[in-house]
């Protein structure tokens, strides 16, 4: 019976070591930039212009993005650093901290597919820091 508890004792010991090297890492920054501010745009005339996103449509993106975006490890609460704009047909975000522009392609991709739009809709790079919502090309479908 004593042998048993010491061992309790040591696998208890274990598992409060693993889990105060688990909450170190609990709470992570978002790098600033060294300067300057970046500015990512999202393109959605293409669909805009067909009528799939409307003005609510496009309301609707924006609020998905100011919401999801994390900063520090927390989505919504952005502050001045992170901006989340619409102008004409683009989704503009201006932030001062280092984010990478896939992650933003993936955010519209969870958004696509949260509006059942990514069956018909596709992100593709149109520039350095642009990326655009166009049709998938279904040509090759038409001719079978």
């Amino acid at each position: 019976a004593e042998y048993g508890v010491s061992v309790l004792y040591w696998f208890f010991a274990q598992m409060v070591a693993i889990r105060r090297k688990v909450g170190a890492r609990g709470f992570i920054r978002t790098k600033a930039l060294k300067e300057g501010k970046k500015i990512f745009k999202i393109d959605y005339s293409v669909p805009s212009n067909d009528g799939i996103m409307d003005a609510e449509a496009v309301e609707g993106f924006q609020q998905f993005m100011q919401n999801k975006i994390k900063l520090h490890g927390q989505p919504g609460k952005l502050g001045d650093k992170v901006k989340v704009s619409a102008h004409k047909d683009t989704l503009m975000i201006q932030t001062s901290m280092k984010y990478r522009k896939r992650y933003f392609k993936y955010l519209t991709k969870k958004y696509l597919k949260k509006k059942g739009l990514r069956e018909y809709l596709r992100i593709l790079a149109k520039g350095k820091q642009e990326y655009q919502l166009r049709y998938f090309s279904i040509a090759d479908e038409e001719e079978a």
